[in-house]
């Protein structure tokens, strides 16, 4: 049974107090926040998972408002870390960062148990392809309506770059690495080829504007073009292709995609703080987040008796 390995590089950036666009986009640094659109004029999903993590922004969403209230006090708490009454804005990046760290390190442990088979406490890469592939890699006929030989190669690619130590064994800090890459310095030259591949449609080893455009949007015949098409046409011309030849190496895509003067958390801690801020003194008391409840975790039950789940920390 096929088994490939899932990595989203979906992540619609917000810059300050900038709304965003309805675009994919393969901005990124670390492990996204969420795999969701964020985009507020539809719904918070995207920054109840990035303040909660994603399991647990789907336990609040069994909350009563009354519960879900309560338990956000809980946590307006353990992010005050020199417990003066208020949240600032380093205080809501520490707390998102350590959200996803969590995330990470759940991860991991998760398919841990599903692909070290001898329980050795590492996992090689003939287990890692064994329970991911079957028998295709050995024989491909076995399944025939699609050939995953490209993606091997892809995944023991990866995993031989995570492999800090040569031995195609990975330990739980290079499994992480594989499967998190955008999280690791050292793994950045697979994320940005990687990407390349997924966008070099013409596989000329470099993205042309057709082609950067057409990762993100894919027009209908007769179709109007959205207003941000052409924004993006202009941010590839002035931004994006920084030597003027009509296209991104692989040094142009690294400064698109995992962008140095970029830190997700930090624009998600901005964006919270803007958005709550009432009295615009840069600090959010207890109650400006309660009364915010439903951008920071939200409720979808209104009956207040169903589905109140328990949690040992709350």
């Amino acid at each position: 049974m096929i088994r490939p390995l899932l990595m989203c590089f979906v992540l619609c950036v917000v810059h300050g107090n900038s709304k965003p666009t309805e675009k994919k986009s393969r901005v990124h640094d670390d492990e996204p926040l969420s795999s969701l659109e964020h985009n507020d004029q539809k719904n918070y999903d995207y920054d109840h998972q990035a303040f909660l993590g994603e399991e647990q922004a789907q336990a609040f969403d069994q909350l009563s408002p009354e519960e879900s209230r309560r338990r956000l006090g809980v946590i307006v708490d353990k992010m005050d870390d020199n417990k003066d009454g208020f949240v600032c804005e380093e205080e809501l990046k520490d707390w998102i960062r350590r959200v996803h760290k969590k995330h990470v390190y759940d991860s991991v442990e998760r398919q841990w148990r599903d692909f070290d088979l001898n329980d050795d406490g590492v996992i090689s890469w003939e287990e890692y392809k064994n329970v991911t592939y079957g028998s295709y890699p050995e024989d491909p006929q076995v399944d025939s309506e699609f050939d995953y030989s490209h993606m091997v190669l892809r995944d023991e690619r990866r995993f031989r770059a995570a492999d800090r130590n040569g031995d195609l064994n990975a330990d739980k800090h290079e499994f992480a690495a594989f499967l998190h890459p955008e999280d690791q310095e050292h793994m950045k030259d697979i994320v940005v080829q990687e990407t390349m591949e997924d966008i070099d449609k013409n596989r000329d080893g470099f993205i042309d504007l057709k082609e950067y455009i057409g990762d993100m949007h894919t027009s209908e015949t007769g179709e109007e073009e959205p207003e941000w098409v052409e924004s993006e046409r202009q941010q590839f011309s002035e931004f994006r292709d920084k030597n003027k030849d009509g296209k991104m190496d692989k040094e142009e895509t690294l400064d698109w995609i995992l962008p140095s003067d970029y830190n997700q958390a930090e624009a998600e801690a901005k964006h919270l703080l803007h958005e709550s801020d009432a009295d615009q003194d840069r600090k959010l008391s207890k109650s400006e987040i309660l009364s915010k409840y439903d951008l920071f975790v939200g409720s979808q039950v209104t009956n207040f008796g169903e589905a109140l789940l328990q949690h040992d920390e709350f």
